[in-house]
């Protein structure tokens, strides 16, 4: 028998290796911020963040790039952040822009929301522009690959100004992962609420409605079977001891710590915020610390029931 030959490698496979992270300092977690050519200009602080579904250009760099208002075109609907904020583009508008160096380059006609909120960073290149690059990312060795006509073309993230736009941001508490609103929901699959224990309302699931009733069926016996690993409510979950496990935040000591702006909530919001703290408070999760200078400001999100859920507290805990 002859032994199994290995696919050739194409000048149009995308890959990475150790060596596209030489010269990145590691560890890191830095977001990927490069440059691009917009509208003929040289544009950095381009943030590429896989989890917008929108590109973006902010309103500053939308008038420091000399572009006439009258090119906009109307926008509707408003962008959703991942704290649950909401903001109003003042238009889509279409933009020539390049990515990469002669040859390996891409020059395409590229649809963005104008959007007027604070920002360190001048555009957010989405999923919608990485698909109609065919480009793959990699936070590892900060670099975006493409395909063109003559090969992959790349382009190398700053990670210095990476670093100085995460600051900025920190410090700002600003958001910059968007969903148009209604986009989410119209790409998810109905689901079916399952009560796991009779007549306890509010020990119950959700599944999806596509199932076959046979694999339904399973489904809801396996569930039933394991209600051991369901927390209903904070008093469920048991301590873990901190040899099993912990988390801390490692800084650098060398570095001076970010101290974010207190936010300022709506009555709704401060009333949800009490509520939560209370329960880890009663449940033993959470403690009282004394070291402002550290703390961060809270992360709200509204769920699919109207209630809002606490994501984030102090970053120390």
């Amino acid at each position: 028998m002859e032994p199994l030959l290995k696919q050739r490698q194409t000048n149009q496979d995308i890959f990475f290796s150790e060596e596209d992270a030489r010269g990145i300092r590691q560890p890191h977690n830095d977001p990927l911020v490069i440059a691009l050519t917009i509208e003929g200009f040289n544009t950095k602080r381009i943030l590429v963040d896989n989890g917008s579904s929108a590109d973006i250009i902010y309103l500053p760099a939308f008038q420091q790039l000399k572009l006439d208002p009258g090119r906009l075109h109307p926008f509707n609907s408003p962008l959703v952040s991942f704290s649950g904020d909401r903001v109003y583009p003042k238009g889509i508008v279409t933009l020539k822009v390049t990515i990469g160096a002669y040859s390996k380059q891409q020059t395409r006609h590229l649809d963005f929301l104008v959007v007027d909120c604070p920002s360190s960073y001048n555009v957010i290149i989405g999923r919608p522009t990485l698909n109609r690059w065919k480009a793959a990312t990699s936070t590892y060795c900060l670099k975006i690959k493409f395909l063109t006509e003559d090969g992959v073309g790349e382009v190398k993230g700053d990670q210095v100004l990476a670093r100085e736009c995460y600051q900025a941001v920190l410090a700002a508490g600003e958001n910059h992962t968007w969903t148009i609103e209604g986009e989410k929901e119209d790409n998810m699959e109905a689901l079916e609420t399952v009560e796991l224990v009779e007549g306890e309302t509010a020990k119950v699931t959700r599944i999806g409605m596509t199932l076959s009733p046979e694999m339904r069926n399973k489904l809801v016996h396996f569930l039933k079977g394991n209600l051991d690993v369901f927390a209903w409510s904070q008093e469920d979950i048991p301590g873990i001891p901190r040899q099993v496990i912990q988390h801390e935040l490692k800084t650098d000591p060398e570095k001076k710590p970010v101290q974010q702006r207190r936010r300022v909530f709506t009555l709704e919001r401060n009333r949800a915020i009490t509520e939560e703290v209370n329960r880890l408070l009663q449940a033993d999760f959470i403690r009282e610390v004394y070291y402002p200078e550290w703390l961060a400001n809270v992360v709200l999100v509204k769920k699919a029931n109207g209630k809002w859920r606490m994501i984030q507290l102090d970053k120390n805990d």
